[in-house]
C-alpha cells in the first residue's frame, strides 16, 4: 500500500529542513540598506541598484554575505537614514542630494542651473572614477564618517510639473509655489525664477500638490512617473535646469572591517549595480512607464534653447552667490573643482 503523506506533513518537514539549510548557510555578514524608491527594478534607479547588488553580492561570496533590502522609505526620511548608517545602526543606504545636505551641505555645488551640458557630461562627472568625484567623495567621507561606495544622477535632468499652467518662460514662474528639496541652494534657484520655494519632506509631496499646498513641483521624469504625479498635476515642462546626485553610502567602520575579499565584491558589485541604476533611469524615461505616460494625462511642454538661456540667466547668479556666501572658499572652490571638471570632459 503506497503512503501519502499529509499537506501538514509536507509543510513541516519543508519547514525543519529550511531552518536547517539556513542555519547551516548562515551569513558571515549582513548589509542592511535603506532607501526611498520603489522596490521594483524596473521603477527606480534604487530598486535596480540594490536588487543587482544583492544578488551579485550573495551569490559572488557563497552566502557568506546576506543583503537585507529596506525600500520605499521603510527605515525613514533620507537625513535619517543616514544618520542611521553614519552611527552603525544600518550599514548602508541609497540617498537624494535633499539627504545629504543635512549631514555634508557642500553637495549643493551640484545646484548650478544648466550647468551640466547633457547626461553623457554628468554621468562622467557624477562618478567616483573623475577628478572631482574622488576629491569630492574623500571630503564627505573625511567629514562624516562614511564611505561613498558610488554616485550618479537621481534620474535626470529635471523637468517642472505644476497644476496652475504651462511653464514656457522665465515669467511663467511667477508667484508658482514650487515644493523643492530642503536644499538651500533649490530655494534660491526658485526664488530668483519668481516662484515661491517650498520646501517639504518627499513623504508630504503627493498630498501637499494634491490639497494644493504646493502648486507644483520638480524633478526627474522617473520619479515624477513612480510618484504618479500625473494623478495631481496637469502640466509638465521640460527645462531640463538642473540634475542632482544620489550618493550610495556604507558605513566607514563597517567597511573598513569588511574581510579584503568581501570588500572587492562590494566594491565590483556597487560598480556593476550603479551602471544598472544609470541604465534603467533612461530606460523609465523612453519607456511606457516614462514621457509616454505622463503625456497621456499631462499637458506636456518643451522650453525653448532660447529660453533655457534666459532660465539660466536669472539663476545662476543667485546659486552662486549662496554657494559662496553659506559655504564660504571651501564651497568655492568645490564648486570651481566640478566647473572645471565639466569642461575637461566636455
Amino acid at each position: 500500500m503506497t503512503f501519502l503523506p499529509s499537506l501538514k506533513s509536507l509543510t513541516l518537514g519543508a519547514a525543519a529542513l529550511g531552518l536547517m539549510v539556513s542555519s547551516s548557510l548562515a551569513a558571515d555578514v549582513t548589509i542592511r540598506i535603506g532607501h526611498l524608491n520603489p522596490a521594483d527594478p524596473t521603477e527606480s534607479h534604487s530598486g535596480a541598484m540594490t536588487a543587482v547588488f544583492k544578488s551579485l553580492v550573495e551569490t559572488a561570496s557563497g552566502g557568506e554575505i546576506e543583503v537585507k533590502l529596506f525600500p520605499n522609505g521603510q527605515l525613514g526620511k533620507d537625513n535619517e537614514v543616514i544618520q542611521q548608517v553614519r552611527d552603525g545602526i544600518v550599514e548602508s543606504c541609497i540617498s537624494s542630494a535633499g539627504g545629504v545636505a543635512q549631514h555634508y551641505p557642500l553637495v549643493g555645488v551640484f545646484d548650478i542651473p544648466f550647468a551640466f551640458p547633457n547626461i553623457a557630461v554628468s554621468n562622467k562627472v557624477m562618478s567616483l572614477q573623475s577628478d572631482f568625484g574622488k576629491k569630492f567623495a574623500a571630503d564627505l567621507d573625511a567629514k562624516t564618517g562614511l564611505k561613498t561606495l558610488s554616485m550618479l544622477d537621481s534620474g535626470g535632468f529635471f523637468a517642472f510639473t505644476n497644476s496652475k499652467k504651462p511653464i514656457k518662460t522665465v515669467a511663467d514662474m511667477e508667484g508658482l509655489r514650487i515644493r523643492t528639496m530642503t536644499l538651500p541652494t533649490h530655494q534660491a534657484m526658485i526664488d530668483s525664477l519668481g516662484g515661491q520655494a517650498t520646501p517639504l519632506p518627499w513623504a508630504e509631496v503627493y498630498t501637499a500638490l494634491q490639497t494644493g499646498v504646493a502648486d507644483g513641483q520638480m524633478n526627474p521624469i522617473p520619479v515624477i512617473a513612480f510618484a504618479k504625479f500625473d494623478e495631481v498635476q496637469k502640466y509638465l515642462s521640460i527645462t531640463n535646469h538642473v540634475i542632482t546626485p544620489y550618493l550610495w553610502f556604507m558605513n566607514g567602520e563597517f567597511y573598513a572591517n569588511l574581510k579584503p575579499e568581501h570588500k572587492a565584491i562590494v566594491d565590483w558589485a556597487t560598480e556593476v549595480a550603479t551602471e544598472a541604476g544609470r541604465g534603467t533611469s533612461r530606460i523609465i524615461e523612453a519607456s511606457s512607464k516614462g514621457l509616454p505616460k505622463l503625456a497621456e494625462k499631462m499637458e506636456v511642454n518643451a522650453v525653448s534653447p532660447a529660453e533655457a538661456a534666459k532660465f539660466a540667466e536669472a539663476a545662476q547668479p543667485a546659486v552662486r552667490k549662496l554657494i559662496e556666501e553659506k559655504f564660504g572658499a571651501e564651497g568655492t572652490a568645490m564648486l570651481e573643482a566640478m566647473l572645471a571638471e565639466i569642461e575637461n570632459v566636455k
